[in-house]
């Protein structure tokens, strides 16, 4: 019998996968996240730790485990939180969710799009606050995305999602990436291949979806909000630190871009305080994956790739 640490609440049927195989599971079932003394206790002697993205893995927490430790499996798409390279010099498998949640994520990025150029929070603000209103040809006038351009960083899965989403709703899609996607794909959305600096200087809406890394940390800082349109609006369901919330801040007071759509903060849970109570952005807390349906597909998948180690076949979807 193996020992599974999960070190968060996830869905029930990931937890059976692994309780059904016969391996012994010690799941933290509490509301709140496991504190890292906690953490470091409950993973010694742990085969496998299945993880969420509010836990930090690094070479301690590897350390705490054990040298019979074997894999890592991340309930995530994102891995910034796992230091892959000490997991490969202790011989520990790396894994994540990918695919799983692409849809959840590019509704989350669409429904953004719409609620910033439309005013949707704002408007229903004002309805909960019970402020006295009435119906008029001037009143809360948004933006209409029919014929606007879709500037799509990172192309990814997620990023064709959305751009397949953003066709129906008559948007043109322009992309910037490593390299141009897939032929078929771009004929297939009449996708424009730019650089980063024509991309945010062309674009009305500019939807992040890259990868959180060192090379991505504050992409979007003072040069690349003073290089969109100043009618454009900014969305970002990727990782927050690809965002340099201050530079967007001082952007949207100085006017520079018209609005922004956040699902994800650069110290979350912590939101910069000059984005709480402007009307220009929409905050909502970490919410792409957040169906019942998605989250319980990521919890089975990092299932599966725990007991693919466990049982000397391999993980379904490793951390290259």
């Amino acid at each position: 019998m193996s020992t599974v640490v999960v070190t968060g609440r996830i869905p029930q049927p990931g937890v059976d996968l692994l309780r059904d195989a016969g391996h012994h599971v010690l799941a933290w079932d509490e509301p709140t996240p496991i504190s890292r003394d906690e953490l470091l206790r409950r993973v010694a002697g742990a085969d496998v730790i299945v993880s969420l993205l509010t836990e930090r893995i690094d070479a301690e927490l590897l350390d705490a485990a054990g040298p019979q430790l074997r894999a890592v499996c991340n309930v995530a798409v994102g891995y910034n939180n796992i230091d892959v390279a000490a997991c490969r010099e202790r011989g520990v498998t790396a894994t994540n969710t990918p695919g799983v949640l692409t849809d959840a994520t590019a509704d989350i990025a669409m429904a953004l799009i719409l609620m910033s150029t439309r005013r949707l929070a704002e408007g229903e603000r004002l309805i909960r606050a019970r402020e006295p209103w009435q119906w008029g040809m001037f009143m809360m006038l948004g933006s209409g995305i029919q014929g606007a351009r879709l500037g799509i960083v990172g192309m990814g899965q997620i990023g064709v999602a959305l751009a397949r989403r953003a066709r129906a709703f008559g948007m043109e899609i322009a992309y910037s990436n490593r390299k141009p996607c897939d032929t078929a794909v771009a004929d297939e959305l009449d996708a424009s291949y730019l650089s980063m600096d024509e991309l945010l200087a062309t674009s009305d809406i500019v939807s992040l979806h890259c990868p959180y890394s060192p090379d991505t940390h504050h992409l979007i800082s003072t040069p690349q909000l003073q290089a969109m349109k100043r009618s454009a609006y900014l969305i970002n369901t990727a990782r927050g630190p690809v965002v340099d919330e201050a530079a967007l801040v001082a952007a949207l007071e100085a006017g520079e871009i018209a609005g922004a759509g956040l699902d994800v903060f650069e110290k979350e849970p912590e939101v910069h305080a000059g984005l709480l109570d402007r009307d220009d952005v929409v905050l909502i807390p970490h919410l792409g994956s957040a169906t019942i349906e998605t989250r319980t597909a990521m919890a089975t998948l990092a299932a599966r790739n725990a007991l693919g180690v466990l049982a000397g076949s391999g993980p379904v979807t490793p951390i290259s």
